[in-house]
């Protein structure tokens, strides 16, 4: 069995490597030249709305249902153990057999695109970059789980390091108040405001994209019922402020028409305060949360199909434990392999939309929608988190990710659709075979 060792500290910890990685740094021009004006940052203020309000749905589901693989308990005590449960959680383990992969790989490449400010890299070197760092992660997270713990803290700590170096550059060598005091100039809310904070909040949300991960690992926290909210919360208002303070600090120095167009932003604005050796070192910082970032994700989502194997809705082969070290290292192996395949085939910005579009539909508005079910047929005991204002929040946070899920573009949602489909067609399948719901009448 998986035992409880990660505290309010490592939790927190994790969560935060995982929400940081390489994403704002590589996002941050992406977001400016959407939004293409000093309101910018309304777009990263949207992310975190949406990530403090979607957190609480996740609270009252994390607090209640502490177990390894998040999500898939979620969806299957929401809609029926026995009933459209099944179907739910199957289709959400299916979907993350390949966005999860997707996920650890989007972190993979942008630590090589990142890299290319250090390395002449060609599109060769560049996947071969990639790849190395997936395979690194698998051997780091090869282990027992207190020994991740440790090592969540450790690379905690760089990340830590990192934003507050860039954020103290800012204020020692930039007008810091600047970017605040002129973020509505030339600011109109209309159409066209409306759909580019639209199309920007899909990479901003990309960046928060995390604060959930300890939900994945609920079998392995220690006094779960408290420390999975407060891990959540705090990670979300940690990672706000120092996104926010990030992007005013960049943009003190660098104005927002000539940061929109610089993919290595972050290192050049530390070379124009500091110089080349400054920028060099901040580079390999920014390397190593992104490193971070691969190892916290790539350590949640192992534990997704384990948790669906033991219950008995996945394939069995995911449901054993590593002999000596306890960790589900089929799971972890397979998960890696997929990545590693993934980060030398994909480009970067379309694995983003590609991570949204398919999980919002079955993961992020699919347990929102489960919540309320829950609510009314389980007494209020059930649910040691108790969100204000029920059930406002779900309502609000269904539709925001149904803004953000349009904003993928039509593509991307019909590929998340078909996968959906096809998921639901191998369910079917596979309930047929083995007489269960709905083909097995006394259930």
């Amino acid at each position: 069995m998986l035992q409880r060792r990660l505290g309010l500290a490592q939790a927190t910890a994790i969560n935060m490597i995982d929400m940081v990685g390489i994403g704002p740094f590589i996002t941050l021009p992406m977001v400016i030249g959407m939004m293409n004006g000093p309101y910018f940052l309304y777009a990263w203020i949207a992310g975190a709305i949406l990530s403090f309000v979607d957190a609480m749905v996740w609270s009252e589901l994390g607090a209640a249902f502490p177990k390894a693989g998040g999500s898939y308990n979620f969806l299957k005590e929401a809609y029926g153990a026995n009933k459209t449960g099944r179907l739910m959680s199957f289709l959400f383990v299916w979907q993350t057999m390949i966005q999860a992969p997707l996920v650890i790989a989007s972190a993979a490449i942008g630590f090589a695109s990142y890299a290319a400010y250090l390395l002449p890299l060609n599109a060769f070197t560049s996947k071969a970059v990639s790849g190395g760092v997936v395979i690194l992660i698998v051997v780091l997270l090869y282990r027992k789980i207190e020994a991740i713990g440790k090592i969540s803290m450790l690379l905690w700590i760089g990340v830590i390091f990192t934003m507050f170096w860039i954020i103290g550059g800012g204020i020692a060598h930039g007008n810091f108040t600047k970017p605040i005091a002129h973020i509505n100039d030339g600011l109109s809310i209309n159409y066209a405001f409306v759909t580019a904070i639209g199309f920007a909040s899909v990479k901003s949300v990309y960046s928060y994209l995390g604060y959930y991960n300890v939900c994945h690992l609920g079998g392995e926290i220690t006094n779960p019922t408290k420390n999975i909210p407060r891990s959540m919360f705090l990670s979300i208002a940690g990672i706000s402020i120092l996104y926010l303070a990030m992007n005013v600090s960049v943009t003190s120095v660098i104005p927002w028409n000539e940061a929109k167009d610089s993919e290595f932003l972050i290192s050049l604005f530390m070379k124009r305060i500091a110089g080349d050796v400054a920028a060099f070192v901040v580079t390999c910082l920014i390397l190593w949360v992104a490193f971070a970032s691969v190892f916290s994700a790539t350590l949640g989502y192992s534990r997704i199909p384990y948790a669906a194997a033991v219950d008995g809705a996945f394939f069995k082969v995911f449901a054993k434990l590593h002999p000596t070290k306890q960790f589900p290292h089929i799971s972890l192996l397979f998960l890696g392999a997929l990545a590693f395949v993934f980060s030398l085939l994909f480009r970067l910005s379309d694995v983003i939309s590609a991570i949204l579009a398919m999980r919002i539909l079955v993961q992020f508005i699919g347990q929102a929608v489960g919540l309320i079910l829950l609510r009314r047929y389980r007494v209020k005991e059930a649910f040691p988190f108790k969100m204000p204002l029920y059930p406002l929040p779900i309502y609000l946070a269904i539709a925001m990710w149904a803004g953000i899920l349009i904003s993928t573009g039509f593509k991307m949602v019909f590929t998340g659709l078909m996968v959906i489909a096809a998921g639901t067609a191998v369910y079917f399948m596979k309930a047929k075979r083995n007489s269960e719901w709905p083909f097995n009448k006394e259930e």
